[in-house]
């Protein structure tokens, strides 16, 4: 969306959007649960760095409302296994060394990125065994998560340690968090570039854009680009961009795109596809500490790494909503992807009762984004693998022909946070301007 706004700026008429359903943002969506907006896909903006998030620009000038996330305290909110919970002192020494950790594998970073043409990489967890830091108890594990996993939605032992650490994100934007809270939802910010050149009422109508038009396959020469969909239309244009997840690129490649050369398919399949997967559960009654500072999050630290480990209380959010959000990526959420409702509801329960006791209700309803197995994503958002080169991230996002590639996957810095699609979007425009 961002490209085809600054396209139409600069005077191209002669343009056509292509969305696959009746609604625009994508993995930016909102869904009505529970009598109230929840944001299935990106939910933070960053702020506070050197520098200004431009979703945040927009986000201020729409007045959109978010609430500041209060993470401070889950050093008093950490539960064992069986339940109970840990002494805080015993939690806050693990974050500490979990912050230690972060720092050393910040300084290693720097080492690998000194010298730009060498390749040498690691990942993550290779950098905690370098330093004789890997973390091994079922509370090391679970901070460990919640410092990593749950920013990367992958765990340390894929993720590329020369291209994660520092997060960039963080870095440039600030490191003070807030949640989207706002019925007009994060894809607010979409509607808002959306509105400044396309006409529109309750939904897009505009000759520049066709909605449920699901893409089947791009073939191309070297000046012409034909586009098939699934309802049998056909159009032809001299460029195109493709904005797809690259989950999408990996699941259909061939098909999408018949005949794209090897350097671009090894490119796409060497890059990888994490998996984030939020649980909403709404109770008739809240039984968790809640409306006091720091009882926004807990955790719960079990031997597998990563079984419902973040959990958020939404009532300081969303007084009265009676609302809990747990969060698994990785592996677990693959497999959560695969279970009935009711199967997670019940494992859910499980960790809950183990935490706050037999005696609490069950809950009322139960909401799971299934970001993997929904064929129009097939995954979360992006995370950069060990041992995948900068010069494969070039071939990712370097155009073939006429086709160009754009989207999160395509950010050097900003890959995975809605903030890359923008900056990807950006660059995309001036690549594409300068070519046509």
């Amino acid at each position: 969306m961002v490209a085809a706004k600054k396209l139409s700026d600069a005077g191209i008429r002669e343009l056509l959007i292509l969305e696959a359903t009746p609604k625009i943002g994508g993995r930016l969506h909102k869904t009505t649960f529970g009598g109230y907006a929840m944001e299935m896909g990106a939910a933070w903006f960053s702020e506070g760095g050197p520098q200004q998030s431009p979703l945040v620009d927009i986000a201020k000038s729409i007045k959109l409302r978010t609430h500041t996330t209060e993470f401070w305290n889950i050093s008093s909110n950490t539960y064992k296994q069986e339940g109970g919970l840990y002494p805080k002192s015993e939690v806050e020494e693990a974050f500490a060394a979990g912050k230690a950790r972060e720092r050393l594998c910040a300084n290693l970073s720097a080492v690998l990125n000194a010298v730009p043409e060498h390749d040498h990489d690691i990942s993550v967890l290779g950098a905690y065994h370098l330093h004789k830091k890997a973390p091994k108890t079922a509370l090391e594990m679970v901070i460990d998560y919640f410092q990593n996993d749950y920013e990367d939605a992958d765990s340390p032992s894929v993720t590329s340690l020369k291209h994660t650490l520092p997060r960039h994100e963080f870095l440039d934007f600030g490191g003070e968090t807030y949640f989207v809270a706002d019925p007009r939802g994060f894809h607010s910010i979409v509607h808002y570039i959306a509105k400044q050149f396309l006409s529109h009422s309750h939904h897009y109508d505009d000759e520049m854009m066709n909605q449920l038009q699901v893409v089947r396959e791009i073939n191309y020469c070297e000046n012409r680009v034909r586009v098939k969909t699934e309802d049998g239309c056909e159009y032809e244009a001299k460029c195109a961009i493709v904005s797809v997840s690259l989950g999408v690129l990996q699941s259909n490649l061939i098909n999408f795109i018949p005949n794209l050369p090897k350097w671009k398919r090894r490119a796409v399949n060497g890059f990888n596809m994490g998996n984030f997967t939020k649980i909403f559960l709404k109770f008739p009654t809240k039984f968790w500490p809640s409306n006091t500072a720091g009882s926004e999050f807990f955790l719960y630290a079990h031997e597998n790494r990563g079984y419902y480990p973040t959990w958020q209380n939404l009532e300081n959010v969303l007084p009265g909503s009676n609302i809990l959000l747990v969060t698994v990526t990785g592996d677990e959420s693959k497999r959560i992807d695969k279970l009935a409702d009711e199967t997670i509801r019940e494992e859910a329960m499980v960790a809950l009762r183990k935490m706050f006791g037999n005696g609490i209700p069950d809950p009322e309803q139960i909401l799971v984004p299934r970001w993997l197995s929904n064929r129009l994503f097939r995954g979360s958002y992006s995370n950069w693998p060990v041992g995948y080169k900068q010069s494969n991230h070039k071939q990712l996002k370097d155009p073939v022909g006429p086709i160009f590639f754009t989207g999160e996957h395509t950010s050097t810095k900003y890959l995975g946070f809605a903030d890359g699609a923008y900056c990807a979007g950006l660059c995309n425009f001036f690549f594409f301007f300068v070519s046509i």
